[in-house]
């Protein structure tokens, strides 16, 4: 038998490394595995709920499956982080620290970490509220305004752990915003959507013809088979919205499934320009065609979409 001298080790050392080492080794590699296997249960679990909705008839998601995906995000990163501090904390047991003994240090690098650690617990909570409540989960388009931020962060919601939300922008730019640092979030795909197409008119036509032809866009487009199944109900002229020195903005709205206001939006545009054109009334070039979720309206941000 080799010896611990014929290695050049001391006896004890030898036998640590035979021991609590090769423990320590085998709680990490452990660990890492558990943590890769988690991961990959969770991806299978999110990749079927998407498989699920690319494989339906449904146009959009439905909220309770936008949940399940978010819910099923927070909980595979719950329980990889709760895998690595209990390797962590076994690893340092075989160190030879004690649980009891890391109670005292543990307060004093607490009190220590207290104003640095306060973001990271107000990003967990926050990010609780935003799972428990619904307010918006994977596949929403959202416009978070973020604390300290002049600009708000807009795009489809890709990510959301308990921490951070991950969104990506019309540009393809992912925006990482911390939960707690969120003041404000419009969810534009909630339930049901809306598509407004303010339509600037000159003050000399005729707005009793100019309502007829926008009741007929709105009932030929709700009778297309291309964009009906997008439409919940007919479009509905509004009438006028405002009064200008030279033009007067009549007002269409359309309600419509979630996410899909601006292409509904896009496509009333056309058509009104088109039947403008063809009675003959000039039509202003600011004619704008606005997103909006239910309880927002936020025209000239949905207009650039």
């Amino acid at each position: 038998m080799v010896t611990a001298l014929s290695l050049g080790l001391p006896a004890d050392l030898k036998g640590w490394l035979y021991g609590s080492g090769l423990e320590i080794v085998l709680y990490i590699l452990g660990g890492m595995l558990m943590a890769r296997f988690i991961s990959y249960v969770g991806s299978r679990i999110t990749a079927r709920i998407d498989s699920n909705y690319q494989h339906s008839d449904a146009l959009v998601r439905t909220e309770a499956a936008k949940h399940r995906h978010a819910l099923a995000q927070v909980i595979t990163w719950v329980a990889v982080t709760l895998v690595y501090v209990l390797v962590t904390i076994e690893v340092l047991r075989r160190f030879g620290f004690a649980a009891s003994g890391l109670v005292a240090p543990a307060a004093v690098l607490g009190a220590a970490l207290g104003f640095g650690a306060q973001r990271i617990v107000q990003d967990i909570l926050a990010g609780f509220f935003i799972i428990t409540e619904r307010q918006y989960g994977f596949g929403d388009v959202v416009q978070i305004a973020v604390t300290g931020s002049a600009e708000d962060a807009e795009g489809t919601v890709e990510d959301v752990t308990l921490r951070v939300t991950r969104v990506r922008s019309v540009d393809g730019e992912v925006i990482t915003v911390p939960n707690g640092q969120i003041v404000k979030v419009i969810n534009l795909s909630k339930d049901w959507a809306r598509a407004v197409v303010d339509v600037p008119i000159p003050s000399s036509a005729d707005l009793n013809r100019v309502n007829e032809i926008l009741r007929s866009v709105g009932h030929d487009a709700f009778e297309d088979p291309q964009i009906r199944p997008l439409l919940l109900d007919e479009p509905t002229v509004m009438g006028v919205e405002s009064i200008e020195v030279d033009v007067v903005n009549v007002r269409l709205v359309a309600r419509t499934l979630p996410g899909k206001q601006f292409h509904v939006g896009r496509d009333l545009r056309v058509r009104v320009a088109a039947a403008l054109r063809h009675e003959g009334i000039s039509v202003s070039p600011d004619l704008s065609t606005a997103g909006v979720a239910p309880e927002s309206a936020s025209s000239d941000r949905e207009n650039e979409r």
